[in-house]
């Protein structure tokens, strides 16, 4: 039973750390407020692609989240 235990221990570690990296890599929900007041423009092909990364990194975000806390409730339990 220890070594399960252990194993979880490093899995929600490993997981935790992907999670702190997935949110830090998301652009702000002001980015595009900002830009407006600068004067930095996007063109239809880069706000595509910067749309397509944050559409992948929230994605990822709710899985990792689901899989931690189901680690949480797991090791809870053990």
């Amino acid at each position: 039973m220890e070594i399960l235990k252990t194993v979880l221990i490093v899995l929600e570690a490993l997981c935790s750390l992907a999670l702190i990296v997935v949110v830090l890599l998301q652009s702000g929900k002001e980015a595009g407020l900002s830009s407006t007041f600068t004067g930095a423009s996007e063109t239809y092909l880069s706000k595509n692609k910067k749309g397509n990364l944050d559409a992948v990194l929230a994605s990822a975000t709710k899985w990792i989240a689901l899989a931690w806390v189901l680690l949480t409730l797991s090791l809870s339990l053990v």
